[in-house]
C-alpha cells in the first residue's frame, strides 16, 4: 500500500478494503488515513501483543502531533480471574473512555477481546467526572464525601492513582488517567494553588490551572450501587448469597479481587465500546475478525464451564459480560468500516 491511494469510507455504514497490509503497512496506512478521515478511527487488534505493536507504528508514521493515538487496554487477567486488573490499566481506560466521546480526530487502538467486553454506562463515567480550576470554592468534607464513593481511597501519604490525602488545608490527590497527583493548597475554601508533585519525594513540581477527575473504579459502590448488586445477586443466583464471598465482600464494602466479572450486577444495563463512538468513527478490522471473535468465545465459554460451579463464586454467563457474535455484527453494521487483508483489496477467500 503506497501513500498515493489509501481509501477511507466518507460515510456512515461505507464499506472499504485496504490489500497488502503485511508488516507496518497497516500501521501506516492508518497514520495516512487520519488526515482525510471524517471522525477518529477505532482499529480493533488481534491480541494485546498487535495493539501495542500497532500503536507504537501508527505513532511513527504520524506527520502531525495533534492526531491523538490512544489505547483501551485490556484488563490483562484471564476471563473470570480472582484477580482485578492493575490501577494503571483501569486508570488509562477510564480516561480514554472520558476522552472518546469529545474525539473528533485520531485513533484508538484496542484487542478483540477488550471490544467485546461490557462496559460501565457512559453516564457513570460522566457522572463520577468532575473538573477543578484554581480559585473554585472546595469543602473539604463535601469533596471528600465525592472521591469515596467514587472509588477513591484516604491514606496518609499518596502513592498510587486512586488516593488522596486531607492534612489541614492541604489535599493531595492521583486521579485516575492522571500521570502524576496534585496537591491541593486551600485559601480557606478557595482553591488557592494546585501543583504537581513526585510521589518518591512528595516534593512539589509545577504549577497547573486545573485537574480533571475520573472515577477510580469500572464500578460504583456506593450505598445505592450496593443495594442495586444485593438485589440482583438475590435474582440471579439460587441459595443462601452468604455462602458467598463475593456477595459478602460488595455488602461490606470491600469487593474481592476479580469484582469486574460481575459488573452487571451493578448497574440496570450495561454498555460497549460501541457506545462511547462518535457516530462518524471509522472502524479498522482484518478480514479475520469473525474467526477471532469466535475462538475467543469458545475459550470464555471453557472457562466458564470449568469454574461455574464454585458456591463462594457463582458466575455470570459469558452473554452477560460479552458481546456474543451476532450483537458484535450489528454493532459493527451502525459505522464505516475498513476490512484489511494480507493479499490484495480483490482477493476474496
Amino acid at each position: 500500500m503506497t501513500s498515493a491511494a489509501v481509501p477511507i469510507p466518507d460515510s456512515s455504514r461505507q464499506k472499504v478494503c485496504w490489500g497488502r497490509c503485511g508488516g507496518a503497512a497497516l500501521g501506516y496506512a492508518i497514520a495516512r488515513s487520519v488526515e482525510t478521515s471524517p471522525g477518529p478511527l477505532l482499529v480493533i487488534a488481534p491480541d494485546i501483543q498487535a495493539t501495542q505493536r500497532l500503536i507504537a507504528e501508527i505513532e511513527f508514521f504520524s506527520t502531525s502531533p495533534d492526531n491523538e493515538v490512544l489505547s483501551f487496554p485490556d484488563w490483562e487477567t484471564l476471563p473470570y480471574d480472582v484477580f482485578s486488573p492493575l490501577p494503571e490499566l483501569v486508570s488509562q481506560r477510564l480516561l480514554t473512555l472520558h476522552k472518546l466521546r469529545q474525539l473528533r480526530r485520531g485513533v484508538v487502538v484496542v484487542p478483540v477481546a477488550t471490544v467485546l467486553q461490557r462496559l460501565v454506562p457512559p453516564g457513570f463515567v460522566d457522572g463520577n467526572s468532575l473538573l477543578l480550576n484554581r480559585g473554585d470554592d472546595l469543602d473539604i468534607d463535601a469533596f471528600r464525601g465525592r472521591l469515596e464513593p467514587a472509588g477513591y481511597q484516604c491514606v496518609s501519604m499518596v502513592m498510587a492513582h486512586g488516593e488522596f490525602a486531607v492534612r489541614g488545608s492541604l489535599i493531595d490527590l492521583f486521579p485516575m488517567g492522571s500521570d502524576l497527583p496534585y496537591r491541593i493548597d486551600l485559601l480557606d475554601r478557595e482553591i488557592d494553588s494546585i501543583r504537581t508533585f513526585d510521589v518518591e519525594s512528595q516534593r512539589t513540581l509545577e504549577k497547573v490551572d486545573r485537574i480533571a477527575l475520573l472515577p477510580a473504579r469500572e464500578y460504583p459502590l456506593d450505598e445505592a450501587a450496593i443495594t442495586r448488586f444485593r438485589r440482583a445477586y438475590r435474582e440471579r443466583f439460587e441459595g443462601d448469597p452468604q455462602r458467598s464471598l463475593i456477595y459478602r465482600g460488595v455488602s461490606d464494602g470491600q469487593p474481592p479481587g476479580g469484582i469486574e466479572y460481575y459488573l452487571p450486577l451493578f448497574f440496570d444495563q450495561t454498555s460497549s465500546l460501541f457506545d462511547y463512538l462518535p457516530a462518524a468513527t471509522t472502524l479498522v478490522f482484518d478480514q479475520r475478525l469473525g474467526e477471532e471473535v469466535q475462538h475467543f468465545t469458545e475459550s470464555v465459554a471453557e472457562r466458564y464451564e470449568q469454574r461455574r460451579h464454585d458456591v463462594e463464586r457463582p458466575l455470570l454467563p459469558p452473554e452477560a459480560l460479552f458481546l456474543e457474535s451476532a450483537e458484535m455484527n450489528q454493532r459493527l453494521g451502525g459505522f464505516a468500516t475498513v476490512e484489511t487483508r494480507m493479499g490484495s483489496a480483490a482477493d476474496r477467500e
